[in-house]
């Protein structure tokens, strides 16, 4: 497609004049800053390189953008149902209530995406990188080869892991063989049963053996170092953020930051 012009696909106003550039692939990316709601359904964008481009609200259906880089793009609101997406790198894109209906994703690179509210029922998702992906209320239905390949926390093995309790932030270990979970819609895991190695004030002073520390929601449930604390029983559901088990989170940093 040669001297294109690119329009809004909602007023119909010139985004891009016709004549500009040689093809659709460098308007685009000469253009991305300023792509919001463009018209680009239908277009080769193959291998075109859009990171932190601003397509927000921007018609995509049925465009190809297979192995482009679209990483830190804002898609927020974008239609992309259709497109093929297969090896694209959108790590870190915010692809928030975008719609993705039957987009082919396969191999792609989602890696920290922000996925929440997307309509991915139908898509294409084998071999796609989830890995901290944000998939808050994504609509998943019928997704093709959806795989938990996001997991925050080991699924083998023991690891140290942190979380809040009411006044103290706790270092405990996940054991060997204790259950865990990580969960879709933020970083938020869950254990079946934990160690605690050590307790601290939330001004990061660390507290005498013989403290105890209480659960955030549940007064009784008992943290103390060198002890074991059991959950009353283990969800391994994915979908469920607040369920039974001991939530934690992977870095201290996130488990300071939670609020409730």
């Amino acid at each position: 497609m040669g001297n294109p012009e690119i329009k809004n696909w909602f007023t119909g106003a010139v985004i891009v004049e016709a004549g500009k550039y040689a093809n659709i692939r460098e308007a685009v990316e000469k253009s991305r800053a300023n792509l919001s709601r463009a018209d680009l359904s239908g277009a080769d964008l193959s291998r075109a390189n859009l990171s932190r481009a601003d397509l927000s609200g921007a018609n995509l259906s049925r465009a190809n953008l297979s192995r482009a880089n679209l990483s830190r793009a804002n898609l927020s609101g974008a239609d992309l149902s259709g497109a093929d997406l297969s090896g694209a790198n959108l790590s870190r894109a915010d692809l928030s209530r975008a719609n993705l209906y039957e987009a082919n994703l396969s191999g792609a690179d989602l890696s920290g995406a922000n996925l929440s509210r997307a309509n991915l029922s139908r898509a294409d998702l084998s071999g796609a990188d989830l890995s901290g992906a944000n998939l808050y209320e994504a609509n998943l239905y019928e997704a093709k080869n959806f795989k938990l390949h996001f997991q925050h926390c080991p699924q083998e093995g023991s690891f140290i892991a942190w979380k809040k309790a009411q006044g103290y932030l706790l270092k405990i270990v996940i054991p060997n063989d204790a259950k865990r979970t990580s969960c879709v819609i933020n970083r938020k895991c869950r254990a079946e049963y934990v160690k605690t190695i050590a307790i601290f004030d939330l001004d990061g002073k660390q507290q005498k053996e013989g403290i105890e520390a209480r659960g955030l929601h549940d007064s009784n449930t008992i943290y103390q170092v060198g002890r074991i604390t059991k959950a009353d029983k283990f969800d391994p559901d994915i979908f469920n953020d607040c369920s039974h088990g001991i939530h934690f989170f992977p870095t201290r940093e996130e488990a300071e930051e939670w609020c409730s």
